[in-house]
This record gives structure tokens, sequence and C-alpha cells, in this order.
């Protein structure tokens, strides 16, 4: 499927380009997102990458990942029936998914490439999408968000008076868009166009002996001891960090039930970051392990990482590049947005909801235009704003979740991975549409 779709991405756009005089423009965006894929978005990723590979080698080799692993068996067994239950990748999968619900963006895509790493260390159909990795990206492409952190800080910009209004909408409409997601996945992989088929002996892998990249055989880490100085130390340790929490809650100095829940959840998602950086490191030192050693071992893969995503990145932002160059969007949003305005969906809404699953940046960007004072009628604190903060806060950029993720560890077949994401991304968008004229309307 995802072949189609950026073949007639691209197609699409050459041939309006070619009609309305803008061939150009289109090859200029090209070239633009050529550009944008390795220096701005696969060079920075090394570091970021290779930072969070390290940390999370220390906390699999302590033992963390399958402690976190075993705390959740029950429900990660029914979601991912063909993983075993103590893999590393059951603790990758939890770790991202927990960044994703604090809004933890940054976090949240080298932890999922780290899944990915784990997962196709099981697939026995190199190049084919697994059952759980299908499940995997449906999960991360609709995955709950506790706090849509950087749409709040757009509407705050903006001038909104409670830009806090759409973390509750948000949630719920995520909450719809993960079910369905997840249950696309579970239904889709059972049909016949989607269904594994035997495993070949013949099979191998397509990419060249040199960029190749195994992920390391899993075997269960040794149950190290304990140092004697560890109990004392983690309880300073946490200690200091639930006063860090008071302090930045009290900062907020909230003055209703609705503004503490807020700035608690403002809290944790401005610590989450630093405490995780520190505590694994710190509990394998407690394990006795070498971390520094064990960091740079981790943290090695991170530039044959980013390296292979290139690929993948380049033929995404280009074809979303040039047809929104080409007034792809704009041409949808006018044929079809008269018609779902008599449905009762708002037309000001289709250029966000064609863009969101395409390209965060052009989203991000549509978003801030919509909610400024004169985008829409009453600004950032408007039905139509607060809806599209939801619908921000409900989606993912799934086409660029699936070839980052996928282009990780070589997957060329994506299977039903895009069409249970794009379900996850309607759901999300009907669910805050409906959601926030029972709250706001």
């Amino acid at each position: 499927m995802l072949n189609w779709i950026w073949l007639g991405l691209v197609v699409v756009a050459v041939l309006l380009g070619g009609f309305t005089g803008q061939l150009d423009v289109v090859t200029k965006a090209a070239f633009k997102s050529c550009e944008m894929a390795v220096v701005n978005i696969a060079i920075p990723y090394i570091g970021l990458i290779a930072l969070w590979l390290g940390v999370m080698r220390l906390a699999e080799k302590a033992g963390l990942i399958q402690i976190l692993a075993r705390a959740l068996r029950p429900l990660m067994t029914r979601l991912f029936p063909d993983v075993p239950a103590d893999h590393p990748a059951m603790g990758s999968m939890l770790m991202n998914m927990a960044a994703n619900m604090l809004g933890l963006g940054n976090a949240a895509t080298p932890l999922g490439l780290r899944a990915m790493q784990d997962l196709e260390s099981l697939n026995p159909r190199p190049g084919v999408a697994s059952n759980a990795m299908c499940t995997f990206l449906a999960i991360n492409t609709s995955s709950i968000q506790l706090v849509p952190a950087s749409t709040v800080a757009f509407m705050a910009a903006a001038g909104a008076r409670d830009p806090t209004a759409i973390i509750g909408t948000a949630f719920l409409a995520t909450l719809c868009s993960t079910i369905v997601g997840i249950s696309a996945a579970k239904f889709l992989e059972k049909l016949p166009g989607y269904r594994l088929g035997p495993v070949s002996a013949a099979s191998e892998r397509s990419e060249p002996e040199a960029t190749k990249i195994e992920p390391e055989p899993w075997a269960e880490p040794a149950d190290l001891p304990m140092a004697p100085w560890a109990s004392p130390v983690l309880g300073v340790y946490l200690g200091c960090f639930v006063a860090f929490a008071v302090v930045t809650i009290q900062r907020s100095a909230p003055d209703s039930p609705g503004a503490f829940v807020a700035a608690c959840a403002e809290a944790i998602s401005l610590l989450a970051v630093p405490f995780l950086l520190s505590f694994f490191p710190l509990f394998a030192a407690m394990k006795r392990l070498p971390v520094y050693e064990e960091f740079v071992e981790g943290a090695k893969e991170g530039f044959h990482v980013a390296i292979r995503i290139i690929p993948y990145l380049v033929a995404i932002l280009v074809a979303v590049g040039m047809f929104r160059a080409a007034g792809g969007i704009a041409m949808i949003t006018s044929a079809i947005g008269p018609a779902l305005a008599a449905i009762g969906f708002p037309s000001e809404l289709m250029p966000l909801v064609l863009m969101r699953p395409l390209s965060g940046g052009g989203a991000n960007g549509i978003f801030i235009e919509l909610i400024q004072a004169g985008g829409v009628a009453g600004g950032p604190d408007s039905l139509i704003s607060r809806m599209a903060g939801s619908i921000m806060g409900s989606t993912e950029t799934t086409f660029y979740v699936i070839a980052v993720y996928f282009g990780s560890v070589a997957i060329k077949r994506t299977r039903h991975a895009v069409p249970a994401g794009l379900l996850a991304d309607l759901t999300g968008v009907v669910a805050a549409i409906i959601v926030c004229r029972m709250v706001f309307a």
C-alpha cells in the first residue's frame, strides 16, 4: 500500500505542477525536502539515537527492562503473543509507549527504534513486517497521550485564555484512536491479503552486507546483586526528584483543580527525561556494572541506525513536499470541504487533517496559522481552535513514523501497518470533533 501512496503523491504532484505552471516550485520542494531529511533530521538524530540507545543498554544490562516487562506481562502478552514474555522487546516497547504518553517526542522515537531492532531479532522473514511490528506501529501512531505539551504551548503562545482545556478532549480522542488502531491491526493481520505465509528457508536480507546490522542476540541478563550503598543513595535520589516536582508545581501556582492537574502533568513531562537519563546509569552502577563502557557500547549503534533511515526519510519527505508545494492539499480541501461541512465537519480543519499523517512540521504550521487571532473567528479560544488542538493531540504523523521505524530495520513490505495507522488517525479526528462539540459547544 505504501508503494502506491508514494507513487501517487509524486505523480500527482508533477501533474498538478505542470497544469498550474508551478513545476519549478515542485522541483525546489523536492530538493529542499532532500536537504531537510538529511541535514535537519538524520544528522541531528545520530546524537539523539546514540544517547538513548546507550541509556537503554544500561537499563537492559541492569535488568530494568525485564522488570518492567514482567510487571505488565498480562497486557503485553495479549497484545504481542509472538514475543516471548521476558524478551527485551517488551520493555523497549513499554518505554516507547510511556514516552509517547508523556509527550516526550525526542525520547519516544529513539526508544521506538530500539524496540524495532528488538522485534527484528525475532522476525523470521527479513524485509517483511511481523504481526508484532504492525501492532506496535498501530499503537505508536495512535498512542494515548496524557499531555499534548507542544500543542498546549502553541495555544498558550497564541494567547488562549485556557490553553490546557484541550488536555481532556485530546485524551478521550486518542483513547478512541488507540482502541481502533489495535483492533484494526489485530483484524487486518488475519485477512488473506495481509496474512503471513510460511517461512522460506531461502529468505535473505536484501541490503548489502556492509550496511547490514544484526540485533544483538537476546540472553536473559544475570541477576546481579545490589551494592551495599544502593538503598541510601537511591532514597536520597528519589527524594530529590520528589522535591523538584513539588517546586515545579508550586511555580505554576495552580488555583483550581483543573490547573493543578495540568501543573502536575507539566511537571512530569519536564522531569521525566532528566530522571530517566540519570536513574538508568545510577541503577546500573548499583548493580556494579561499568556504566561508561556499557553506555558507549550501546551508543555505537546510533550512527548506523541514523544512516539506515536516510533513504526512507528522503523518500517520504520528498513525496510529501512535492505534493504540498503543487497544491494537492488545497485541491482536496476545495473538493471535499463543502460536502464535509454539510455533515458537520468544519471545512477549516481539512488542511490540518490532510497534512497531519504526512508531515509533523507542516501540520504544526497549519495549526499555528489556524489558531492565530485572525485565523478563525474567536481566535485560539474558539471551538474550531480547540477541535484542531484536540486533533493534534490525538493523531500522529503516520507516514513519517512508518518510514523511520521500518526503515531502521530495512522493512520494505509494511503489510497492514499503513491502513491500521490511518484508521486510527481517522478515528482520532472524528472523536476529537465529537468530544469537543459535547464539551465546548
